[in-house]
């Protein structure tokens, strides 16, 4: 029986000394919203002048809090709910008061108070999570698939390697089941800017050796706001870095996106942060830098974008990513790509080898908020 009270009392005093999760999960955090924006109406009924005073305070909430289903943990709206939060409550206690002040109406002020608190420590560990990220080893995601590279077999005599670097688009890609009996290498990585691809290019394509490199990047530069003109820039660098070894490139297009299945989740509304006129001006260089140089465009976007220049509804369940018949679209017009390169790269043996180019000067142009 004592040894029982002793692991009870081991068990109690390790939950004490765990110290809470400050950071909120999405849906947490959407519950936070609705509850405080509630407390903050309520106040407007206990205090009469606050109601017209804070009103653009709640709106500003509100505005960031729809930001935040739409980009999960975003670092910008949170500190935006939370400056907004103090702003409220700071005018609450300026302003003047009942007497006697009603105890439902303070008990949900209090409320307010520690919600606010919530806010700050989420946004706190929001800040050193990223700050962790920053500061790690392994920025570009290197590991993700160092052992893979490692058990890579070299080329096989008259088969086409091919290593497909990209996003998350790439990386669900399943490659075996739509080129079978391809040498076909996916190196994909969810979420990654064109800068992360630059940075494991190296690795996850030239250490591979392979006869041709199909790039899809750009999707995730926009959705993050990067200057359009460093990701050209990176694309340039990709491209100087293949030719340098000896790998045909193929640009993939960036691909169109929609806001066709935003009622079902308010983060399928892509278009807010993938906005049609860059992803446009993106392909538009492209397709241009691609002719100056003698790389090869792959135009998906032509094959995917609707009348309304957004990617088809059947074809992406997200607004973002091709569903099954989106990639049954993409896989003949990459195959073709592949093989036109291919053909062309047989024709040309025995010329000399295409000397590296010069990158080009990026246009400097900005991102979706310019």
């Amino acid at each position: 029986m004592k040894s029982a009270w002793v692991l009870v009392l081991a068990c109690i005093c390790s939950i004490a000394q765990t110290p809470p999760r400050a950071q909120l999960t999405a849906e947490e955090m959407n519950q936070l919203c609705q509850r405080s924006t509630e407390l903050m109406d309520a106040g407007g009924f206990a205090i009469p002048d606050l109601q017209r005073a804070a009103a653009p305070v709640i709106e500003n909430v509100r505005m960031a809090c729809t930001a935040l289903q739409v980009r999960a943990n975003a670092g910008q709206p949170t500190y935006a709910i939370l400056a907004n939060l103090r702003a409220y409550l700071a005018l609450a206690d300026a302003v003047p008061k009942p007497f006697p002040f009603p105890e439902a109406a303070r008990a949900q002020f209090t409320e307010l108070r520690d919600e606010a608190n919530r806010v700050e420590a989420h946004f706190r560990d929001l800040l050193e999570s990223k700050d962790q990220e920053l500061r790690g080893s392994d920025r570009d995601n290197l590991e993700r698939y160092a052992e893979a590279n490692r058990r890579v077999p070299p080329p096989a005599a008259g088969k086409h390697r091919v290593v497909f670097l990209g996003d998350s688009i790439t990386d669900l890609w399943r490659l075996n089941e739509y080129f079978p009996g391809r040498d076909f290498i996916n190196r994909g990585i969810s979420g990654q800017i064109s800068g992360e691809m630059l940075g494991r290019f190296k690795a996850d394509v030239m250490d591979l050796h392979p006869e041709s490199v199909v790039i899809l990047a750009g999707t995730n530069d926009l959705a993050r706001n990067i200057p359009l003109g460093d990701t050209e820039n990176n694309y340039v660098m990709m491209a100087t870095l293949a030719r340098a070894s000896n790998i045909r490139v193929i640009f993939s297009s960036v691909l169109p996106v929609s806001d066709y299945h935003a009622d079902r989740n308010p983060q399928n509304e892509r278009t807010k942060d993938r906005q049609p006129a860059n992803i446009k001006a993106l392909n538009d260089w492209l397709r241009n830098y691609c002719s100056l140089h003698g790389d090869t465009y792959l135009d998906y976007y032509s094959a995917l974008a609707d009348k309304n220049g957004q990617i088809g509804a059947d074809l992406a369940d997200d607004g973002l990513h091709p569903n099954a018949k989106g990639y049954r679209i993409m896989a003949p017009l990459v195959l073709a790509a592949i093989d036109k390169g291919a053909a062309k790269g047989a024709n040309d043996q025995g010329t000399a080898p295409p000397q590296p180019v010069a990158p080009v000067k990026p246009t400097g142009r900005r991102g979706a908020s310019q």
